[in-house]
């Protein structure tokens, strides 16, 4: 016959549907023995196929689901452990972050010693060169002043004419 049970089973319903009644039966009815008969055959023969096809849909249904459950947790562990990482590399980047800062902090501060130190330096090397253009430029006045005083005295002061002399040239 070919026909799946569903449709095996509609057919026979029609039948019963479509009998003629009794009378003084109000439920009963009188349908073809042979062709319900036959279609009962028909649907005893096929449904063992039909329900090896249902347990075949339900397992393969369970496989599926089983499967899909795996890759869930699969992909669960996944996002747990890239979760994990990402945290781990927060915490990495924290702790570079903390150490950047402190070294930062390090230098600013040897920096800053540094420019103290190097400005103290500075400062007394430009003192001690003042004292000793200071302590030169005295040394100079003085050679200076003596210069004059000795210079002074060596000079021979010129004579001065006698004033007869001046009228002799007079003539």
């Amino acid at each position: 016959m070919g026909n799946d049970v569903q449709e095996l089973i509609d057919m026979l319903y029609n039948m019963v549907t479509d009998a003629w009644g009794l009378p003084l039966g109000a439920e009963k009815c009188v349908i073809e023995r042979d062709k319900v008969l036959d279609l009962l055959d028909e649907i005893k023969s096929q449904l063992p196929t039909e329900l090896e096809e249902a347990k075949r849909l339900i397992a393969s249904r369970a496989e599926y689901v089983n499967n899909a459950k795996r890759e869930a947790e699969s992909m669960r562990k996944v996002a747990e452990q890239r979760a994990r990482q990402l945290v781990d590399q927060e915490e990495i980047v924290r702790a570079a972050k903390i150490r950047a800062n402190e070294i930062v902090s390090a230098a600013e501060a040897k920096s800053n010693e540094l420019r103290r130190v190097a400005n103290e330096y500075a400062d007394d090397a430009l003192r001690r060169t003042e004292d000793a253009i200071a302590e030169a430029l005295g040394e100079v006045r003085q050679s200076r002043t003596r210069f004059r005083s000795v210079s002074a005295s060596a000079v021979p002061q010129r004579e001065q004419p006698s004033p007869a002399s001046e009228t002799d040239i007079e003539l």
